[in-house]
């Protein structure tokens, strides 16, 4: 807990984690597809865009609560699904589900999650948003939605960037599955961390808690990726997700959105919400930045739908800049994912501290005292911000 005290930013948590877990489990959550270039560029996006604080502000109270798909929330920000993160703290999706609910956000459960939608709904409560992945077995996935509808989720996040697994290649190279298959490289690798070990032997071995019983055959030596790629609906299209809207009486958010053209499509179907997203950066290696697709899709959309983004967010102004350039919300995965697999519930509740006071630092540095205030004219040679201001 000392050492979690000490942690004062999203990359000193990720430090922790590297050090507590496995090299095999940490690349997995912190690796990309491929040569990691869209990894990277998803941090080089956000890192290139600068800003200009406004003067003379009021800033003693800022105010972060906003509104994310008509519903209030302490911040702009909400927790991506996750898969197998069971892997690096026992019964981590539910602690990162408690902290979100305590913090008022929405939390997103991944159908690879190492939980069960009805565990997480009745164990953590708040704002549950649950992630599909469409797969072959159509029974199975319809098991998934009606399930996730029984349990209260009031959002359905369908991913469309997932009609292959990607390539990545550190779980290759690591031997890396779930569940953790032993190996001398892993067993070696597993005996220098005895307290991840203890918890292990402990609570476990982590498994998919929303696959049991799924009838979609699969090579049970195969990577994550591999497993879940040779399982997916890669026929998936525009009528089949019309469908689906029509069948899910809830909220719809589509994600895996980086072209305006599909975004203004999608919004004229009637989805809820647009989330742009890469991924994370471990599907298509090449892809562009998250941060960089946004501004297309706001555009596209002209407010018709809400637009939330993630990869790459990893500092309280990196939701300033997204907000900036149109989105209504960030969702975030490795942050937090790195604060439980460091130190559980505990670690999952100092990512979101450190992201929430570094985004109130940001608000008043800027000049921007609540969310309504941040717009494009705080950016750089913005092509929004230079019509903003003409219009000013």
């Amino acid at each position: 807990m000392d050492r979690l005290r000490h942690a004062h930013s999203i990359e000193d948590l990720r430090e922790l984690a590297r050090r507590r877990l496995p090299r095999g489990v940490f690349d997995f959550f912190d690796g990309g597809a491929e040569d990691e270039v869209t990894l990277r560029a998803n941090r080089g996006g956000f890192e290139r865009l600068r800003l200009r604080p406004r003067t003379l502000v009021d800033v003693q109270q800022p105010d972060p609560s906003t509104s994310i798909l008509g519903a209030p929330a302490a911040l702009p920000i909400v927790i991506a699904p996750t898969g197998a993160i069971g892997a690096g703290w026992p019964q981590a999706d539910l602690a990162i589900a408690r902290v979100a609910a305590r913090a008022g956000i929405p939390y997103t459960l991944s159908t690879t999650a190492t939980s069960s939608i009805e565990d997480i709904a009745r164990e953590a409560g708040g704002r549950l948003w649950f992630q599909l992945y469409v797969l072959r077995d159509k029974a199975f996935t319809s098991g998934l939605i009606r399930r996730a509808e029984g349990a209260g989720y009031e959002g359905l996040v369908v991913t469309l960037d997932l009609a292959a697994g990607g390539k990545r290649e550190r779980d290759l190279r690591n031997r890396f599955t779930v569940p953790l298959r032993p190996h001398w490289r892993t067993l070696a690798d597993f005996a220098r961390h005895p307290g991840w070990c203890w918890r292990m032997l402990r609570h476990g071995q982590p498994v998919f808690a929303n696959l049991a019983g799924f009838a979609g055959a699969v090579d049970p030596r195969a990577s994550i990726a591999a497993k879940v790629g040779q399982s997916l609906d890669a026929s998936f299209g525009w009528d089949d997700l019309r469908a689906l809207r029509d069948a899910w009486r809830g909220k719809l958010l589509v994600k895996g959105v980086v072209r305006g053209d599909d975004a203004s499509r999608l919004a004229a179907m009637g989805v809820d919400a647009i989330w742009v997203s890469n991924h994370g950066g471990r599907q298509l290696d090449g892809a562009i930045a998250s941060i960089d697709a946004l501004p297309d899709v706001a555009s596209a959309v002209r407010g018709r739908v809400p637009v939330l983004l993630d990869s790459g967010v990893r500092r309280g102004v990196d939701v300033v800049k997204a907000l900036a350039l149109g989105a209504q919300a960030v969702a975030i995965g490795r942050a937090t994912l790195y604060g439980a697999a460091a130190h559980g519930e505990a670690g999952a509740d100092r990512a979101i501290q450190i992201l929430g006071d570094e985004l109130r630092r940001a608000m008043q540095l800027c000049g921007t005292p609540r969310i309504q205030d941040i717009d494009a004219r705080l950016l750089q040679g913005s092509a929004h911000s230079q019509e903003k201001e003409t219009d000013a």
